[in-house]
């Protein structure tokens, strides 16, 4: 018999779904109404002064007057926002900084407003509620639930508080799922990783977990703990677990993992989220795409990846996007993130209604010879290869290798296996079979002979999440790029391989 509250949530999910089907079936409108909404809001702020929004009426003019930004770019907006001052890059002051570590800037300050943090809330119970709304399964909701994040525990920097996305949005939690989420508080205001993940296993090992939600490498680590201390799957040790919710990478890599440590296939809802604003949800389960949130108080420009770092590249709304096409997502939000560049790159799956993929980032690529091979094109040569095979994979990274002691320079695929391959080299020629159908530059690199096919080097056993230790970053937010174009990673990665 469900509860009273799992009956209340299919007449709520179906109420939301009219919602948004409403504006998902009038994109462009919807999108001009979230860009007038921002120009006029942020009129008076220093940086709409600045770019002349007063007489800015059009996209046109837009462009014309806010050229495109990353974060250091706007570093100097942003410091006047952190050292106190108000109406900086939106009105009056943010109500948090999302602090994240970011690669060339030290810390990066991203801010969350009045206006810009219900829209995080709203996008993530609504992925769920679209999730009942199509299958009709609601009595998850009287399980418990596990979102695997970072401390809540905020400072305070000039009166605004700040702490990590997925800590900060852990204080908007609804009161009706409280006494269903774990972990405690307690543990989850635990720093370090490893020490954290032991106390969740301890609290939750016994518990009916219905959801788990978390950045896939992480949650794989505490499903091995809990199968090491349990000695079950966990799909068995947790009987109703039937939903698992994740973003901030593909979860392809994983998935055979996955299956493998619960003991049986369960459903599965991506995200988008991000400090800059909450993206995307997949609405459907047999849909391949997440649908883009056009109604968020996020105006979205696009820029195609390829001519990204021309002098002057062509920039497009919704109205002009073309299925399959790799584009650089430019925000512009009611947090006072204007052109914005966050890094991501995007391919759209469906046009009715907006749907779109995650298919790297625009500095995690590899083009030492030309070839521009991107993070969708590895992982989907990854699948392509171990799909008729029993091979799981737990992490991997890519890195071109120049200068090889001797022969041709090639592509180094570096691989922490769960079961390692029986033939090696028939893995190899499908992973580099697979990337020279999806990329013909990399085609023409090996048919010209520049390039020789790519080598595999297996990692020893969490490798991965030893580098990860060793550079401050394991846990949390923090996931290993698929692949750069330098060797840093894979230099530092070499001490960690399995030696015959």
């Amino acid at each position: 018999m469900p509860s009273f509250k799992a009956a209340l949530s299919k007449p709520f999910a179906k109420y939301v779904a009219k919602r948004i089907q409403k504006w998902s079936t009038r994109p462009v409108e919807t999108q001009q109404k979230v860009f007038e909404n921002l120009i006029s809001k942020a009129k008076h702020t220093a940086f709409g002064k600045d770019h002349n929004f007063e007489s800015i009426t059009t996209y046109a003019e837009f462009k014309k007057n806010v050229p495109i930004r990353d974060y250091e770019e706007l570093k100097p907006y942003v410091e006047r926002v952190v050292a106190g001052e108000e109406d900086i890059l939106w009105k009056g002051k943010p109500l948090y900084f999302a602090k994240t570590s970011g690669t060339t800037s030290g810390a990066k300050y991203i801010p969350i407003t009045k206006e810009s943090m219900p829209t995080h809330i709203e996008a993530a119970r609504n992925a769920i509620l679209m999730y009942i709304y199509e299958t009709g399964h609601s009595k998850f909701v009287d399980g418990k639930m596990i979102f695997l994040q970072g401390s809540p525990i905020l400072e305070e920097k000039n009166g605004i508080k700040l702490g990590r996305l997925s800590g900060i949005v852990a204080h908007y939690v609804p009161k009706y799922l409280q006494k269903n989420r774990l972990p405690s508080l307690e543990t989850n205001c635990i720093e370090d990783w490893e020490t954290k993940v032991e106390a969740v296993v301890d609290e939750t090992i016994n518990e009916d977990m219905s959801i788990i939600s978390g950045i896939p490498s992480w949650v794989q680590m505490y499903f091995e703990k809990l199968i090491e201390k349990s000695g079950k799957p966990v799909g068995e040790l947790f009987k109703n677990f039937n939903l698992f919710i994740f973003g901030g990478v593909n979860y392809e890599p994983y998935r055979a993992k996955f299956e493998n440590l619960i003991g049986r296939k369960v459903d599965s809802i991506e995200l988008y989220p991000a400090s800059e604003g909450f993206f995307a949800y997949q609405d459907k389960q047999q849909e391949r795409g997440m649908l883009l949130q056009l109604n968020s108080g996020i105006f979205y420009e696009f820029i195609e990846a390829e001519h990204f770092f021309d002098e002057n590249p062509k920039r497009i709304t919704i109205a002009d996007v073309k299925l399959s096409v790799n584009y650089v997502m430019i925000i512009s939000t009611t947090a006072g993130l204007w052109a914005y560049n966050i890094g991501d790159t995007v391919e759209f799956t469906s046009l009715k209604p907006y749907r779109v993929i995650v298919s790297g980032r625009i500095k995690h690529f590899i083009s030492a010879f030309g070839e521009h091979v991107i993070g969708k094109e590895v992982e989907q040569a990854l699948k392509d290869a171990t799909a008729k095979t029993s091979i799981a994979v737990n992490e991997f990274t890519v890195a071109p290798q120049i200068s090889p002691e001797e022969g041709l320079p090639y592509h180094e695929w570096l691989i922490e296996f769960e079961n390692e391959p029986e033939d090696e080299a028939a893995l190899i020629e499908a992973l580099d079979q697979s990337l020279q159908q999806q990329n013909s530059y990399y085609l023409d690199l090996i048919e010209g002979k520049v390039l020789r096919p790519l080598k595999v080097t297996k990692i020893k056993k969490d490798g991965f999440q030893t580098y990860m230790k060793s550079i401050g970053k394991l846990g949390g937010q923090n996931k290993i790029p698929r692949l750069s174009n330098d060797r840093k990673i894979a230099d530092s990665m070499h001490q960690l391989k399995l030696t015959k």
